[in-house]
């Protein structure tokens, strides 16, 4: 599904995604916790995620312990054409992703993985999540570092072993080009629009299964990017 392309920013808040059928989030998984924990230095670290909308992706990470600030913005393409309604039409190699600032001390990066492919993202789509379809809403790991990258693979490579999805894991590591954040109306949506039909029909289940799945990981406070 497509959502808001040719609308100004404002009607983008009232049309995006209002089509989504109004159901529960479908992503709501145990994915199985790293056999390659991550080795991470102390200090807060950055990593980067594609997980379709990235609405729901940001109210997510916005409520794991140890999250600092989470940033939604396009990855994967060019400058010129980093804006919401440009990538709306799909052939700009951008994805929707959000930057996450996080404390290794309290959530590694392995464990933010793990949540993602546990209540957000679906790995064995390709081009979709959700009610939302095209390039732009694939699911990606984008690591930032070494450690992330070889994280990242020894994961996937345990998710296809796992059998705890029935198709095949086919979500990719993309190597990281630049990160450009989302228009400013963008940012913290969920904790902004919480009435909004898309959240209500696809991202609130998120959220709870994030405080089902990892109760150890979930604040109830939305940390703003």
């Amino acid at each position: 599904m497509r959502r808001s392309l040719l609308f100004p920013a404002i009607l983008a808040l009232v049309a995006a995604c209002q089509q989504a059928p109004a159901t529960a989030g479908e992503v709501d998984v145990l994915a199985p916790a790293a056999a390659r924990q991550a080795k991470e230095t102390p200090g807060l670290k950055t990593a980067v995620f594609a997980g379709g909308c990235f609405w729901g992706v940001e109210g997510v990470f916005s409520h794991v312990l140890g999250v600092k600030s989470v940033l939604t913005g396009y990855h994967g393409g060019s400058a010129r054409t980093a804006n919401y309604e440009r990538i709306g039409y799909g052939d700009t190699g951008h994805a929707e992703a959000v930057q996450v600032t996080y404390d290794p001390a309290v959530v590694r990066y392995d464990q933010l993985v793990r949540i993602i492919f546990s209540v957000v993202a679906d790995p064995t789509l390709k081009d979709r999540q959700g009610p939302d379809e095209g390039t732009q809403y694939r699911a990606a790991l984008v690591p930032l570092s070494e450690e992330q990258r070889l994280v990242a693979s020894a994961y996937l490579a345990q998710m296809k072993a796992s059998g705890v999805w029935k198709k095949p894991v086919i979500t990719p590591i993309e190597g990281y080009k630049k990160f450009y954040p989302a228009e400013g109306y963008h940012q913290d949506f969920m904790a902004k629009n919480r009435k909004h039909p898309y959240i209500l029909a696809w991202d609130v289940a998120k959220v709870a299964a994030l405080k089902k799945r990892f109760p150890g990981f979930y604040k109830p406070d939305f940390t703003r990017g």
